[in-house]
């Protein structure tokens, strides 16, 4: 009898974690809307200056930054909220990792055959503004197959895709994380925070928005590891959505006739290889 008390409130306590993480998704997204018509407010122009400044100091350290468009350092000022300094640092290190781990410019798909195989990652449509829609199935992915170098490099992959795939004058894309089926052996935190630090310091302000649906309460034990780990920056970006408010909530971003069809949409995914 203790043990069926232990466990109803344990459930309920998730629930109520749950609907906090989507009250604070709801809130985090007004935030960002807003944030984003206080950056249009501040004008080009300081823009442009601190672009100018940030490459004449970068080019310094390491003349490849010649080779980067002002697009790719605005997203790092704003990564950094437009301190010059703190951007220019976190370029440097991005040029420097992407030697590094990219020689060739590109990972290959024999390098990740393992990952591909579980069909786990797939784009298809764009949003209301024009940007890329991607879904990942988190209940697809198999802690043990392959390593955690091999899901990097499907990461990078993907990320590398999803950029090239950008319409003109796009620069993000809106994720949705498919949660379902997901259980204790699909959980890899190792690979989870791995994931993270590509994103936010390789490709920042590349994700526009992530939805996560179909979530099972069992997750939120692997969110609480992993949400340190998220930034400021990319926390407002995140929203839960319940199952019932499913195909409305993603309707306000996009249009149904670009919603992918396993969410009522009229799309069929495309394995990210084949995109």
């Amino acid at each position: 009898m203790d043990k069926e008390k232990k466990l109803k409130q344990t459930q309920e306590e998730e629930e109520m974690e749950f609907k906090d993480c989507e009250n604070h998704s709801q809130q985090a997204q007004q935030e960002e809307e807003e944030e984003e018509e206080e950056k249009i407010e501040i004008g080009d122009e300081i823009i442009r200056s601190k672009i100018g400044i940030m490459r004449a100091l970068a080019e310094r350290d390491d003349p490849s930054v010649k080779e980067v468009d002002d697009f790719m350092i605005r997203r790092f000022l704003r990564a950094r909220d437009l301190d010059i300094e703190k951007a220019n640092t976190m370029l440097l290190k991005y040029l420097s990792w992407r030697r590094t781990f990219l020689p060739k410019g590109f990972v290959s798909e024999s390098e990740i055959s393992n990952q591909l195989a579980d069909n786990k990652l797939c784009m298809q449509g764009v949003d209301k503004q024009g940007r890329p829609i991607v879904v990942a199935f988190g209940g697809r992915h198999k802690p043990t197959k392959g390593n955690l170098e091999e899901v990097k490099r499907f990461v990078v992959y993907g990320l590398e895709k999803i950029c090239a795939r950008m319409p003109r004058g796009q620069e993000k894309f809106v994720a949705i994380g498919d949660l379902e089926g997901w259980g204790y052996s699909n959980s890899d935190i190792r690979a989870y925070v791995a994931s993270l630090s590509i994103l936010q310091d390789c490709y920042p302000e590349r994700l526009a928005k992530l939805f996560i649906v179909h979530v099972p309460y069992i997750f939120m034990t692997a969110w609480k590891v992993v949400y340190p780990f998220i930034d400021s920056r990319t926390k407002k970006k995140i929203i839960f959505v319940e199952n019932k408010k499913l195909k409305s909530t993603l309707l306000n971003d996009i249009d149904e006739s670009q919603l992918p069809d396993i969410y009522g949409g009229k799309l069929p995914l495309v394995p990210i290889e084949n995109c």
